[in-house]
């Protein structure tokens, strides 16, 4: 135990009222009450009460007792008392702490600490909990009773319980690709204002199909009690894009399924995937069957990976996630993935996930720094080519990617092991890591994860806390609904990443003449390989031609904005399913960017508008998915939000009086800047504000978006020095996101 395991039983008690249930996102009054034990607390002794790192729950505040969020302590017998709170104030996991320390007097046994998180008694409406739901959302206490500074954990530690409130929106998963006259399901939840998945509906809703579907009923019904509603033994014949809403008594659609492609014939599955995500046993949510169960009854997911913290994770939980992965691995229906986050410092590599083919596999941590079994510390790779090179021999693939800690790819890469990198999380977006890769001449995938902390692997909102994005998803194209299949394609890039929607996106290149496809990239050494005239998304080929055709097969779950070819990171073009005569009334305001690679990467935004000779007629905000930070119109010329980005991107989409007269003037911190509303065209009309990527554009749209479906081909010129990395980057309407993983041609000359 990282702390003193000296006399717990003689430290006192502490107890929580009420004992019960609390709404997510709620406010509520907490009061915990400490009675001292044995040793009393000495004078300048304390006690610390610590919240898990993932919690989102409101910062307490001392100052005003009438505003949200108020906390007050006392003493039973009078004793003065200094009350601090900080962020980090205690070991990791749990290091949001409440400090309360006796300073003048001391307590003895029997004498209790009253603390009121949300003390309602001087008009305050309470603190906000925890947004997300948890079993036991403990308050752990920790007791310097001896004014040593050495805490110890009490023996039994108090909690409540966060359930998930009534539903607000709806969901509907399909397949998303089918053979024609197969079985499939449709599978459907209700989700509370802040994302969790609601045991509260009690709702009956219309079904329609955009296509004929066998067995599709009139009408679905959810029950109380439970978090998902599956509609089975649905079938379809062959269509480009089916789709099943959802409507009201009154007919109104109230949600829209993602679409399915139904073939005569599937020559690969479509699997949906988060690798990435963490559970209680290290700075996660609930535990590791929570986990797994969630991503597959309540997400909807094909594919879970787990990634503890390699310095979190003992010997025992590394066994006992080994056997639950394995458990829950069904081919055919659930597809688990094992492995482990290599935490290592930014300075010797930057974090990487690491994923075996099988179970039981070795663990070579980055450090021990929460493991007390030492035993095995010889077994560590403290820098990422040591890890590299400790896993040369197993069945294995690593991922780059960004959390707390970034990868460095500059300091170490291993083309054999190190096969994608993660662009997309709920830490926010990082295409720069893909400039990275491509600058140094690696050929990798693109995938994309919620590297969650909040229990809700594949479905990760989030909250109201630092992680300012929607969890990532990717989409594997494989040979077969095996680990076996999902590693094939994940070692030949064939999947694509989206910011957490799922929709189709295919991507083709064809040559003017026959050009030489590598089983494996021939950087690693010798490898089989074929002529094609053709090639898929994350294939290597060489060609001896000035140019290729790039072709798109799209069908978005929202109207597009528009689409992006790729060549490095270069924009091969644009494309946007609209014209310079479509544009109407609509402006788009755009935040943009991070702070720095590091941990303090998180940028406000929080600003204004205002316009002059024109009006605000109606405003929709985008990816403001934080419910605490909101965009507000003061008047028909004036509006205020608080926003950040971490690398991801918000908006406001504002509809104007009229199209093009006035001006608009934007204040915000970073960027101020007064623009001729005539001057804001189809193309972005950046304000650069530094940083990495930070920039308000602004754009105009056309009043009404509707395409969803676009396929298209465009010309790409070769570069004969170096490698060609063409891919596609979408961005919809509603800001979700994709990127395909993308197809490597190289000239003779390399």
């Amino acid at each position: 135990m990282p702390h003193s395991t000296y006399m717990p039983h003689l430290m006192g008690k502490a107890e929580l009222t009420p004992r019960q249930e609390f709404e997510a996102g709620s406010l509520a009054s907490i009061t915990l009450t400490y009675t001292a034990g044995s040793y009393g607390i000495d004078d300048t002794g304390s006690i610390r009460i610590a919240h898990h790192f993932a919690t989102d729950m409101a910062s307490p505040q001392f100052e005003d007792p009438a505003a949200p969020n108020f906390l007050s302590v006392e003493a039973s017998n009078g004793a003065e008392l200094d009350v601090r709170y900080d962020q980090k104030m205690n070991i990791r996991p749990w290091d949001k702490t409440l400090m309360v320390k006796v300073v003048r007097g001391f307590l003895k046994e029997g004498d209790q600490l009253i603390v009121r998180y949300g003390d309602t008694r001087r008009g305050s409406p309470g603190i906000r909990v925890q947004t997300f739901c948890e079993d036991t959302f403990e308050f752990r206490v920790l007791v310097d009773a001896i004014a040593t500074y050495d805490y110890v954990e009490l023996p039994e530690q108090p909690y409540i319980s966060i359930v998930p409130g009534e539903p607000e929106n709806w969901v509907a998963v399909l397949p998303t690709l089918q053979q024609a006259d197969r079985e499939f399901s449709l599978r459907l939840k209700g989700e509370d204002r802040w994302g969790n998945p609601s045991d509260k509906c009690d709702q009956t809703f219309g079904l329609s199909a955009s296509r004929p579907v066998k067995g599709l009923p009139e009408k679905v019904t959810f029950r109380p009690g439970t978090h998902a509603t599956v509609v089975p033994g649905l079938s379809a014949g062959a269509t480009d894009a089916l789709v099943i809403e959802l409507h009201d008594d009154d007919g109104k659609a109230v949600c829209r399924s993602n679409p399915m492609r139904v073939r005569p014939e599937l020559d690969t599955v479509a699997l949906w995937g988060d690798l990435h995500g963490q559970s209680e046993e290290t700075i996660g949510t609930n535990s590791v069957r929570d986990y797994f169960s969630f991503g597959r009854d309540r997400a909807f997911l094909d594919v879970l990976g787990h990634q503890g913290n390699d310095f979190q994770i003992t010997n025992e939980f590394w066994k006992e996630l080994n056997a639950v992965t394995a458990e829950y691995n069904q081919p055919g229906s659930f597809v688990t993935i094992p492995g482990y986050e290599w935490s290592g410092n930014t300075c010797l590599g930057g974090d990487r996930n690491v994923y075996y083919l099988e179970e039981n596999r070795p663990i070579f941590r980055s450090s021990h720094a929460l493991v007390d079994q030492v035993l095995d510390v010889g077994t560590d790779a403290m820098e990422v080519n040591a890890l590299f090179d400790r896993l040369r021999d197993e069945d294995c693939i690593v991922h780059a990617h960004v959390g707390g800690r970034y990868s460095d790819i500059e300091i170490g890469h291993d083309i054999q092991i190190e096969r994608a990198l993660e662009v997309h999380s709920a830490w926010g977006t990082f295409e720069w890591l893909i400039g990275d890769a491509f600058r140094n001449g690696f050929r990798i995938g693109i995938v994309g994860n919620s590297d969650g902390h909040k229990g809700r692997p594949g479905a990760s909102y989030p909250g109201a806390s630092m992680f300012g994005s929607y969890g990532g998803l990717t989409c594997f194209l494989a040979e077969d609904f095996s680990r076996r299949g999902v590693f094939d394609a994940l070692r030949r890039r064939h999947h694509y990443a989206t910011s957490g929607n799922r929709m189709i996106l295919e991507t083709r290149v064809e040559f003017p003449a026959p050009a030489i496809l590598y089983d494996q990239d021939p950087n690693m050494g010798p490898t089989e390989t074929s002529e094609v005239r053709h090639a898929m998304m994350g294939d290597i080929l060489q060609s001896d031609s000035n140019r290729v055709d790039f072709l798109v097969d799209l069908v978005a779950s929202a109207p597009v904005e528009r689409l992006v070819i790729r060549n490095g990171m270069a924009d091969a073009c644009v494309v946007r399913p609209y014209s310079e005569d479509d544009l109407g009334r609509r402006v788009r305001v755009l935040f943009e960017g991070a702070r720095y690679r590091g941990r303090g990467r998180e940028t406000s935004w929080d600003g204004s508008l205002s316009l002059s000779g024109n009006a605000v007629e109606r405003f929709r905000p985008v990816n403001f998915l934080n419910h605490e930070k909101a965009v507000r119109l003061r008047s028909p010329t004036e509006m205020e939000w608080q926003a950040s980005t971490t690398g991801s991107f918000c908006c406001i989409d504002i509809w104007l009086e009229a199209a093009d007269r006035g001006t608009i003037t934007i204040d915000t911190e970073l960027v101020k800047a007064t623009i001729d509303l005539a001057d804001i065209g189809m193309e972005d009309l950046p304000c650069e504000a530094g940083g990495l990527g930070r920039r308000i554009r602004l754009y105009r749209l056309p009043d009404e978006l509707v395409e969803t479906k676009m396929q298209l081909t465009r010309q790409i010129p070769l570069h004969r020095d170096s490698d060609n990395a063409i891919y596609v980057s979408v961005i919809q309407e509603d800001g979700f996101q994709a990127w395909s993983s993308p197809t490597y041609v190289f000239g003779s000359a390399r």
